[in-house]
Parts: structure tokens; sequence; C-alpha cells
């Protein structure tokens, strides 16, 4: 049932030097303070931590006690603390109230704060502010690949999306540029590079610049990665918006998948303990089920049950020596298999409750509605529903902001009585979530005049126009909107099926939407790949307002071996969903790539409402 791999699949990059890397940097930043040491780390960096060098390697080098960076006193006695943290106003303040309250008390000791993954110039400026820059010395821990398997590296930043998208703040830029870099030093320069947003285009402008400044380090590399394509998230927030039916995303969805590890309440357990299970290609169960569709899952889990219990019968008939081959070399295997199987049992089974619970049927199809297009007042009528029987703040906006989007923004009629009805349902503290939303263009009002139709209009006048490239003031006026439905029909998002669409054998990327629709991001980066480059897709472009945010680097490939150009890095600004890395999965399978993934965290629908949000959970 799981897709057999093309035999001429090439091999993945071992990203476990990276781990190693920042291991073996991290270790140096804590010798720098010889002798015993405290330990506070900031709650954000734990479980990226605890992946690259767990507590047993930090006592390796005199760590004396961990803590948390809180906002309570620390009762730390020993003479040398050190603080792991982000670069945020808040951790320089907590860092400079211990100080100074060590001053009063007379006591010197000293203090190193170690910035991960880059300090900004800002918090240096609150140490000065508060009188203790010269009594701290800083570092910068350079930590921005955290491999979370074999093929996605996670640069665990979730506040990226917030940061840039809504605040328009670019001080990751560099992290990114610095990351990629990185990349190309390890894995050998890339010889195509696509990408399309102005995140990108920044992000992509500085690391070439890095690359210029040391040009002779990759210069002799053979390329390890043919192609990488970057995407800004606000190229495609539908996606991101819509329910997860993939085993992953559905698990991500309902638990929280954290860092690559899940915490599995007794709800899966079914005992008073909770379980926290690494999510990986090391799970062999996991690994078999993550890229289904949720209706092919419990099948499987029940044929893999099945099999075990006719391999653990199979002592029934053996003499002694083949009982004593068979507990030294199978029934550990056999063990391990069990508790996996029975984990992923339960946890289907506490998916299946919570969405029958909430009807999950319903909210689906209402989804698939708004996507193509159809009953859209009944939709608004299940959207006013949700929000009057007040099932839950997050999934009213999401679903708000997926009927804006595929819309091209509300009527202001449905606009105000929407966002009347949900401030009355939820509480007048909702007011400053709209205006971000509205923002980011998430959640937009229609001006007079901009029903799809004339929009549409205006659009294919704009571009039959041959001064196109002069018109840019008209285009400008289209700003945030996001023209979904006409680029749906363009890229042919929305798959025409005769008859039922089998979910047990798909045809094509939609099968992670049930059928109903290929996600946006995968479609372009299929597209792009197909013609090498961004032409014959103008309109789409201009469709997604990126005129002059599209690029593409072809570099001479004769150094590339064929292996290499089928090695693809997709590289997801804002954030990706695990739906997406399921639907490139199986394009890769199909196309005979194979798919490497870079996100600054991965996202879905619940998390970047919160990161909208103004309202803390």
């Amino acid at each position: 049932m799981a897709f057999p791999h093309r035999p001429d699949a090439p091999e993945l990059p071992d990203f476990s030097m990276l781990k190693r890397l920042a291991r073996d940097q991290l270790i140096y930043l804590l010798e720098q303070l010889p002798g015993k040491k405290d330990l506070f780390i900031e709650a954000d960096l734990m479980s990226p931590l605890d992946r690259i060098a767990n507590v047993s390697i930090l006592k390796q080098h005199e760590v004396d006690k961990l803590y948390k960076v809180e906002n309570k006193p620390a009762l730390s006695s020993n003479e040398q603390l050190c603080f792991l943290v982000r670069p945020r106003i808040k951790n320089m303040r907590y860092v400079a109230s211990l100080v100074n309250a060590d001053k009063l008390a007379g006591r010197t000791r000293k203090y190193k704060v170690i910035f991960s993954p880059q300090k900004f110039h800002a918090c240096e400026m609150v140490l000065e502010e508060e009188g203790v820059y010269g009594d701290v010395s800083c570092d910068e821990w350079a930590f921005s690949l955290l491999p979370l398997d074999v093929d996605l590296l996670s640069m665990e930043l979730p506040e990226f999306f917030r940061d840039y998208f809504l605040e328009g703040d670019q001080r990751w830029i560099n992290t990114v540029a610095q990351a990629l870099h990185l990349l190309s030093t390890l894995y050998g320069p890339f010889p195509n590079c696509y990408g399309i947003g102005r995140c990108t285009k920044m992000s992509y402008e500085l690391w070439r610049k890095l690359e210029e400044e040391e040009d002779g380090e990759t210069k002799g590399r053979r390329p390890e990665i043919g192609h990488v394509f970057l995407l800004d998230r606000d190229v495609d927030f539908v996606t991101a918006l819509c329910s997860q039916v993939v085993y992953e995303g559905l698990v991500d969805d309902t638990f929280r998948i954290k860092c690559g590890s899940v915490d599995f309440g007794p709800e899966v357990t079914s005992s008073d303990r909770s379980l926290k299970v690494l999510l990986n290609a090391e799970d062999k169960v996991f690994n078999e089920i993550r890229n289904e569709h949720f209706s092919n899952v419990f099948g499987f889990l029940s044929q893999k049950a099945r099999n075990l219990q006719a391999q653990y019968d199979r002592r029934r008939g053996m003499d002694i020596k083949q009982m004593k081959n068979f507990v030294s070399q199978e029934l550990k295997g056999l063990k391990q298999e069990h508790r996996l199987l029975s984990v992923h049992i339960g946890a289907c089974e506490s998916i299946m409750k919570k969405k029958t619970k909430q009807d999950f049927q319903e909210l689906i199809k209402t989804e698939h509605a708004l996507l193509e297009g159809f009953s859209i007042r009944e939709s608004t009528s299940y959207i006013e529903e949700h929000i009057d029987r007040q099932v839950s703040p997050l999934e009213s906006l999401r679903l708000m902001c997926l009927l804006s989007i595929t819309e091209n923004g509300l009527i202001p009629k449905d606009y105000r009585s929407l966002k009347t009805q949900y401030l009355q349902s939820y509480g007048p503290e909702h007011l400053l979530t709209f205006s971000n939303l509205r923002r980011a263009g998430l959640l937009t009002e229609q001006a007079p005049g901009d029903t799809l139709t004339a929009v549409e209009s205006k659009v294919s006048k704009l571009v039959t126009d041959k001064a196109a490239g002069k018109i840019t003031d008209a285009f400008s006026s289209l700003a945030k909107r996001s023209n979904f439905r006409a680029i749906s029909k363009k890229l042919n998002l929305i798959p025409r099926v005769d008859g039922e669409y089998d979910l047990k054998v798909p045809r094509d990327m939609a099968y992670v939407f049930s059928g109903a629709y290929v996600p946006l991001s995968c479609r372009l980066i299929e597209q792009v790949l197909e013609r090498r480059s961004w032409q014959g897709l103008d309109e789409v472009v201009r469709l997604l307002n990126c005129s002059e945010l599209a690029f593409t680097d072809m570099t001479k490939e004769d150094k590339a071996s064929s292996e290499s150009l089928r090695l693809i890095l997709v590289v997801f600004l804002g954030g990706c969903t695990f739906s997406e890395v399921s639907a490139l999965r199986f394009l890769g399978r199909e196309r005979g790539y194979r798919f490497i993934f870079l996100t600054t965290a991965v996202t879905n629908s619940a998390r970047l409402m919160e990161a909208m949000s103004e309202v803390k959970a």
C-alpha cells in the first residue's frame, strides 16, 4: 500500500552532519566558560536542543543544573551562568534583572549569553540601557538547520511567519540566507534555482551575495542537489488553511507534532501515562502510513496486526534451537513493532472519536464547496452556525479566511455580519485579530466593483494589453487580491473526476485533500520543474501579484550528475504543512524525483491563525 520507490530514485544526502556541526559548535561555546556552570534555556529552544545535545552531553561539558528562562527569580548558586536564548527583548530584560539583582547583593559571577540562531543589535542595546552590557559576554550559536527526518529540515522559527508576513520585519532573512549558504557549502552548489515571492527574492539575493564573498569554497565541488525552489507562504494561503486528511497531517492537527515528536496522552496509550513518540522514517509502522489518506490507515494497521500475530504464532511448532534463534534475532523487533502498532492504532481511534464528535464530514464538505466555488450561501450559513455554537474561535476564523481568499474578499454585508457575530460570540478582545488578518490579506472586504467577475475581466484586459509591463499602477489596485478562482482554473487545481476518486490508488497530488484540490504550492513547483523556468506561467505569476518576484537562475549543469538533477530542495518561507510534504513525495515517486524540504517551521491552519491572533489561547 505504501508506494514503492522507483528504482531510479536518487539517494538523499546524509543530513546527520548538520546535527554534528551544531553539537560541536554548542560544545565549543560552552567550553569558553571553563568549569561548572548553570544553563538557562528558553522554552522554545528546549525541544530543538534535545534533538542535538541531550542532558548527558551537556553534563559531560560541566553543565551543572538546567533552568528554564521564566518570569520568576532564579535560585542558582553557581558562580557561572550561561543563557541559551532567542534574540528577544524580553530575554535581555530577564538576564539584566538577574545581573542587577546580583550587583545589589554584592555578588560577582560570570555571565554568558548565547543567542540562537543569531544576535541582533537591539538585544545588545537593551543590555546597555540596563547597565549590564560590560558584565555579560555575548555569542552566537548559528544553529538554523535541524534535520527532523531524512528528507525534512526545519529552522524551528515559528515566529518567522508573523514577523515577516504581518509585521514586515525582515530580520530573519539573513538567517535564511546563512542556512542556504551552509547547505551549498556542505552539499555543493545548486545548478538551478527558482523562486517566487518578495521574501524569497530578498533571501535569495542576500544568499547570492554570501556566495560571491566566499567564491572559492564551492567552485570545484560537484553539486549533490540539482534544483532549489523557494516559495513564500503568502503565495498560497489556501493550502495551509485546509483541514489535513493524510495521516501525518491529521496527527499534527489533532495532537500537535513538535520538533518531530508528539506527546500521546492517556486516551491514545490506554494507560495513565503519556508517551513521547519520535515520528520519522525510523518508525517502520509510521513510515508506511504517514503519507496515506486517513481512510486507508485502519485497514493497513489491522492487516499489519494480523501479520504480526502470524509471526508470533510461528513459535508454536519450533524446536529448542529454532526457538533460541527466534528469541535472539526476531523477538525484539516484533515487540518493538507491536508497541508502535498499538500506539498508532490508539492514535487513529482517538482521531476518529474527535472527528465524529465535531462532525468532520460536514466540515470537509464545506471546505470542498469553498474550494470549488459552489453553494457559497450554504457555506456562509455553516460558518455562522459554527460561530454561534462557539465550536472553536480558531476554527471559525480559519473558515472565514478560507471563504475570503477563495471568494477574493467578502462582500461588505457578509464581512460586517460575520465579524459582528464573531465578536459577540467569542468576545470583543478579538477585534485586533481582524485588523491583523486584513493586513496580511487573509480576511478582506471587497471594495465596491470588486466582485469576482469584475476583477477577472480587469485582469484579463490588463493581461491582453500589449503594454502590460507599463500598467503596474492598475495592478497595484489589485494588490492583496487573491484571484484564487482564476489561478485555480489556469492551473487546473480542482480535478475533474468521472465517478468516485479512488483514494487507495491515488492518481495525482489531489489525494492529500480527498481528491478535491491539488495544493497550489505543489502544482506551481511541478509546473516550473517541467518547464525548467517560469516561462509559459506568466499569467499565473501576474494573478499571484508576483510579476517582479518570480526568478529563474540557471548555471552550467555540466558538473551535475543526472542523479543530482533529480534531487530537488524545496524551501518554504513562512512554514509548510505535512499535506504539502506528502503531495510532493507522491509527485517524486511518480516522476522519479526525490524532494528535500527546508521550512522555517512546520505549520498548519491552527498555527497560522494563532500567529495572527492577538488573543493568547
